[in-house]
């Protein structure tokens, strides 16, 4: 059903962003919540994947949109504008077909990065077909299957809606410079998070780490990029350009932290019950967990540090062997248009990747349209960093030094 609106932001909250009540973030989050730590090392080694790879000569994709009106798209649930009359309707998924003539099949398939990697990786290694023509992925996985050569180039020229929308701080991002293999979707924020019935504001994620009052109230996140990435900006270094040694301090910071019992535990998304609860006073989080809190308790607040905070973003991909790339280009244009992604925008509640939608929300929810996690203003964007793409040597290295900090 269609996501309550929440009471708009009171001037003291000014700087605070939330999103939605049940977050596509949360569940992808929740997924791996109980063992996240433990999920991590067994994905990282299940990812070894040389000899793999594929590249656009070894593997031959023929699309044949022009005589086949359809299309594949699998996405993560709760992620796309659903009928509040009857829920098997996607209204903006019905106005693509009205418009195109292509019939799509969708389904909500997607419900973690790296159990969508185990589920495709035989077919795409091998360059066979998945039965899939488009995928909605999160920026790092995305950075993978680019990597690995499992994707198709897009033809840029045939989305002139993307060309002209796409949001800047979401052009020329470091794993996807010149947008070949991937478009975003939504994006969303990690930052900071307190609870205001047991502490008071905190601003920075070195208040975080060292204030005296929150020893052992503490919870960091079990995601390397997050926690990583957050510690990296605190440093002021910028985890979207960083070196070994940089990823290093950051680290050390970490370490530190854990070793003075000021962070009580890693988490994923479960550090939202002891937040709710004022079992912790504060932590690293994700935009769209701490909203579902504070439409219970406003007290409970999502902060941008000062430093600044991680972008994320959840990117649509076209797999290698998928026999619809144009059409799967037409909807991705489709969802360019700034009416259509207003309506996805308002649905969701996570950042909206297009410029202009903005105006059309604020024509539809104009309470909606004013929060910022939705259509973030230069304040926020200012602020905002991707985490740099890794190669698989890398990535396996400081995944390695990560979860020795963290104790997996």
């Amino acid at each position: 059903m269609r996501k309550t609106p929440r009471a708009p932001m009171s001037p003291e909250a000014s700087a605070v962003i939330s999103t939605l009540s049940l977050s596509r973030r949360t569940l992808m989050r929740g997924t791996l919540a109980s063992s996240a730590l433990v999920a991590a090392g067994g994905a990282l080694a299940a990812c070894g994947t040389k000899g793999q790879t594929q590249t656009a000569e070894s593997c031959v994709s023929e699309d044949v949109s022009g005589t086949e009106k359809t299309l594949a798209f699998s996405n993560w649930p709760l992620y796309i504008d659903v009928d509040e009359n009857d829920e098997s309707k996607r209204p903006t998924l019905d106005g693509f077909t009205a418009k195109s003539g292509i019939a799509v099949t969708y389904t909500e398939d997607i419900n973690d990065n790296n159990e969508f990697f185990g589920k495709v990786q035989n077919q795409l290694a091998a360059c066979q077909p998945t039965d899939r023509d488009l995928i909605v992925l999160t920026d790092w996985m995305a950075a993978r299957l680019i990597r690995l050569g499992w994707l198709q180039k897009l033809d840029r020229a045939k989305m002139p809606a993307v060309e002209k929308n796409l949001l800047p701080s979401l052009r020329n991002r470091t794993f996807d410079p010149a947008g070949e293999y991937s478009v975003p979707w939504q994006a969303g924020l990690t930052g900071i998070a307190y609870n205001g019935d047991v502490t008071g504001e905190i601003r920075t994620v070195d208040e975080l780490l060292t204030r005296a009052d929150l020893k052992g109230r503490v919870t960091a996140l079990s995601e390397m990029r997050d926690t990583i990435g957050l510690l990296l900006q605190s440093n002021g270094h910028d985890p979207s350009h960083f070196t070994a040694a940089q990823f290093d301090d950051a680290l050390a910071k970490l370490q530190k932290a854990v070793d003075s019992g000021q962070i009580r535990r890693f988490t994923g998304n479960d550090y939202t019950t002891e937040l709710a609860g004022g079992d912790i006073a504060a932590c690293m989080a994700w935009s769209g967990d701490v909203y579902q809190l504070s439409a219970d308790n406003e007290k409970v607040r999502f902060v941008v540090p000062e430093s600044g905070v991680i972008l994320f973003s959840d990117d649509l991909q076209v797999p290698n062997k998928a026999a619809h790339k144009g059409n799967a280009e037409a909807l991705i244009d489709y969802y360019y248009d700034p009416a259509v992604a207003a309506e996805v925008a308002l649905y969701v509640n996570y950042i909206c990747p297009v410029e202009g939608a903005r105006a059309e929300a604020e024509k539809i929810d104009p309470e909606l349209a004013a929060n910022p996690l939705i259509f973030p203003d230069e304040t926020v964007t200012s602020k905002a960093k991707g985490f740099m793409a890794l190669d698989e040597a890398t990535e396996k290295a400081y995944e390695q030094k990560f979860r020795a900090v963290v104790g997996a």
